[in-house]
């Protein structure tokens, strides 16, 4: 069982940086507390691993042919990249670490990558953002001048939204272990090794233990440093954020709730002026959404090039 170290590691560490994507602008608007949130997100992050997560699961072991060997390197250079990233305080795509490791590892050991469905992957990663920024740009256009009218200011209508988005803050965290399973456990199941359903709940536990431990720095990215937001706006990028990672869920294409969520704050942050983001933070942020993948293929190469051979 040692061989699933590195992917309780990137479990541990995914579950670090994406806690943020779904609780952050909650904690961050006062709609619930700190310990409430991360322990709530952590309960759901389980439920969704484990009930929602068996549909990724083929994608990474469909990109390359795995082993135990390839699976171990993969995972371990992964989650060196997102416990490196969550360190500095900066949102990471899980995705996008676990694909650039499974690729390094397979052209470290000569194996055939299926470069069509990479490709596929790339798209997704493109997106994701897109989608959920133009979405929370639109519900934030849309809704809040209709709302403004009327609700918009009463104390009632805030207490309502503020449990709301703990109500939407939940179906995220189901989200996100549904959307971030397979990047810690996927390339197992590929290898053989474990069932979708033990690999949901060893991965999902993961993930839990991450949320619980060290996800303070970068819900402090997400929540005060991307746009100063209110609690109805909140709400509206938690919305966007969860619909797109569900709708991505429910086809079998895990992608970044890091993505979904930076996506959702400015699309909402653009509506209200371009003046009200933090473009230094995002291009930050981005460059990161950059390096990951890079940073993971390579360290995943030399991995297999340092312990492959260990492996038989």
């Amino acid at each position: 069982m040692w061989v699933l170290l590195p992917a309780l590691f990137m479990g541990w560490a995914l579950g670090a940086n994406a806690a943020a994507n779904v609780c952050a602008l909650g904690i961050a608007t006062g709609a619930w507390r700190y310990r409430t949130a991360v322990l709530l997100t952590a309960a759901f992050s389980v439920l969704g691993a484990y009930l929602a997560g068996r549909a990724g699961m083929n994608t990474y072991g469909n990109l390359a042919s795995h082993e135990l060997g390839s699976a171990f390197c993969a995972t371990l250079a992964a989650g060196l990249i997102v416990a490196v990233m969550s360190w500095r305080g900066l949102p990471v795509p899980g995705p996008q670490a676990i694909v650039g490791a499974i690729v390094g590892v397979a052209l470290a050991a000569g194996r055939p990558v299926q470069w069509s469905l990479f490709g596929k992957i790339i798209a997704s990663w493109v997106i994701n953002p897109i989608s959920a920024c133009v979405l929370a740009y639109l519900l934030s256009r849309i809704l809040t001048p209709l709302l403004s009218r009327k609700l918009l200011g009463l104390e009632a209508f805030d207490r309502l939204t503020r449990a709301i988005l703990v109500l939407v803050g939940l179906w995220g965290a189901f989200a996100l272990g549904a959307n971030n399973v397979p990047n810690v456990t996927g390339v197992f199941v590929g290898a053989g090794f474990l069932s979708p359903a033990a690999a949901g709940l060893i991965g999902g536990a993961a993930i839990a233990l991450g949320v619980l431990t060290y996800s303070r720095p970068v819900i402090e990215t997400v929540g005060r440093k991307l746009v100063e937001l209110g609690t109805w706006p909140a709400l509206l990028a938690v919305t966007a954020e969860v619909i797109v990672l569900q709708s991505f869920a429910a086809i079998g294409v895990p992608v970044s709730t890091a993505q979904a969520v930076v996506g959702a704050v400015v699309g909402v942050g653009l509506s209200k002026g371009v003046e009200t983001v933090n473009l230094r933070q995002v291009w930050s942020i981005l460059a990161g959404w950059v390096l990951t993948p890079t940073l993971a293929g390579g360290l995943g190469f030399l991995l297999w090039l340092g312990f492959g051979r260990f492996f038989g």
